[in-house]
């Protein structure tokens, strides 16, 4: 900075305030259903083979399982990340890549180290199942180990008090009173 700029600074004149583009916002919990819907909708009527649509199934429902509970994996998380990516990005790529190929063509030739462009999609959707049922674990333990923790703090608390006494029943064949439950 020149001793000009300081005796401006000085003065009371800034410095041009340089404008930046606005950061994306964060996509919700409805943009990601909304997300998953589009998925569901691009495999549906035949538009991939039955194989490809139950893998997309499986990982449209464990997204749709991990969403709610994705605060649990705290801000900023990556794998919280990994799970939107999927929803919005990855999921929908990879079938978009797949479906722009000709069916027949897609199915038959081989494209890369022997497999075909249906394999290869048929492994990244595996790829991404496996990811998002980690990923679905680890949100959903964050709950278990509360109640892990719970059942260890009332056995500290009350764990050391006596047992209940047994309720003394009357026996079998003693006369029963009109107050008696039937």
């Amino acid at each position: 900075m020149g001793l000009r700029d300081w005796f401006a600074r000085l003065g009371g004149r800034r410095e041009p305030v340089v404008e930046t583009a606005p950061r994306p916002r964060t996509p919700t919990a409805q943009d990601i259903s909304l997300a998953l819907d589009g998925v569901e909708q691009l495999v549906a009527g035949g538009a991939v083979p039955p194989l490809v649509q139950s893998r997309v199934r499986r990982v449209v429902g464990t997204v749709r399982d991990t969403v709610p509970r994705l605060p649990n994996l705290g801000p900023g998380s990556a794998q919280a990340y990994s799970v939107v990516a999927t929803a919005t990005d990855y999921l929908p790529q990879a079938l978009s890549n797949y479906t722009r190929l000709p069916r027949a063509w897609a199915d038959s030739r081989p494209i890369e180290g022997g497999k075909t462009s249906l394999m290869l999609l048929v492994d990244q959707l595996d790829l991404l199942a496996s990811t998002m049922d980690q990923i679905l674990d680890a949100v959903v333990r964050v709950d278990a180990d509360a109640l892990i923790a719970h059942g260890r703090f009332l056995q500290q608390k009350f764990g050391g008090l006596a047992a209940p006494a047994p309720l003394d029943l009357p026996p079998a064949d003693a006369p029963r009173s009109s107050l008696d439950l039937p």
